[in-house]
């Protein structure tokens, strides 16, 4: 069995805590215990929460109380109103949950949301939290964006850059990096076998034979033949207009996407509410809620709002779903 999974604290201004208390009293009875690292006061007077020193100790209590490892904000926090005064809260949450995933006492990291900008002002040097985790893991630059739900799995080949950017930088080396992780973690943690990978094309109809730009045959089946070599199970590049469709999706388990908005809008238009952000690339497993901080709708402490707790909960069961997967597949490697 994998360990407790660790939950950061996300912005507390944000949906964050409310979402973490709520998820808590649904799954509270399911034995798939994960243990909270923020704020306490942020839960709300109503809320039974239990005060842990270690991991461990979040199984047995998790029924009862949500296991919680205490951290405090400096500054009084006002719904909807996120303050750089906190944000050294915020990223030490993040801290504290890496260092158990790496040090095996959490099977997994789930990270409620934060806001880039709040942190970026506080001095913050990274564009993310994926790019903050490869930093923490000491696996930067292999990192690698996976949105996923039940209908669709998308790994990125650039995250945070502007489009501009992300076609200027596409290499075959990028791609073959991107899929060769993405295989890999989908034989890991996933327990897919032979993975199917599908390659996007970058322009139009992939190019149409060069009509529309040759970024296809001088960049990308260059990159698909090579993986095949290899003996990975790649096809590509594909039309992105129709990769997506009902009819297509059961040829591949998962696409790799070429830009950010390429993978993310036909993951979020098919299941917005219970997407998952998976960071794939990493010696530990993570996953996010495929939503933001959602200021307008935060409410006080033990208040229920707006929020749906649908994607944070489907982040808490991939990443047991993975770290129980993770654990079998290792243990069947010689």
């Amino acid at each position: 069995m994998a360990q407790p999974v660790a939950l950061t604290m996300g912005d507390p201004a944000g949906v964050g805590p409310e979402l973490t208390r709520r998820v808590w009293e649904c799954l509270r009875t399911a034995g798939r215990p994960f243990f909270w690292i923020g704020d306490p006061v942020l839960l709300g007077g109503n809320t039974p929460y239990r005060e842990i020193g270690h991991p461990s100790e979040a199984a047995a209590c998790f029924a009862e109380a949500l296991p919680v490892l205490a951290l405090s904000c400096p500054e009084p926090v006002k719904p909807g109103h996120p303050s750089t005064g906190n944000a050294v809260a915020v990223i030490e949450s993040i801290r504290k949950a890496v260092h158990y995933a790496l040090s095996g006492a959490a099977g997994a990291v789930v990270t409620n949301p934060i806001a880039k900008h709040v942190l970026a002002a506080s001095g913050f040097p990274h564009p993310g939290h994926t790019e903050f985790l490869a930093a923490l893991c000491g696996a930067r630059g292999r990192e690698v964006m996976m949105l996923a739900c039940p209908q669709l799995k998308v790994a990125l080949t650039s995250i945070h850059v502007s489009l501009r950017q992300a076609i200027e930088t596409l290499s075959a080396d990028r791609i073959m990096a991107v899929s060769r992780v993405t295989a890999s973690a989908l034989q890991r943690d996933f327990g897919l076998i032979q993975p199917r990978l599908a390659i996007a094309g970058l322009n139009p109809h992939a190019g149409e034979n060069g009509m529309m730009g040759d970024e296809e045959s001088r960049i990308i089946k260059p990159a698909i033949e090579a993986l095949q070599r290899e003996g990975l199970e790649v096809s590509g590049p594909m039309p992105p207009d129709t990769m997506f469709s009902a009819a297509v999706r059961p040829r591949y388990d998962a696409a790799i996407c070429l830009y950010h908005d390429q993978g993310l809008i036909p993951v979020k238009t098919l299941d917005m509410a219970g997407g998952v952000n998976v960071t794939l690339g990493l010696p530990i497993i993570r996953t996010s809620p495929d939503h933001g901080t959602a200021f307008d709708i935060a409410v006080g402490p033990g208040e229920t709002g707006k929020a749906s707790i649908s994607s944070l909960s489907s982040a808490l069961a991939m990443a047991h779903d993975m770290a129980s997967q993770r654990v079998m597949s290792d243990a069947q490697t010689p």
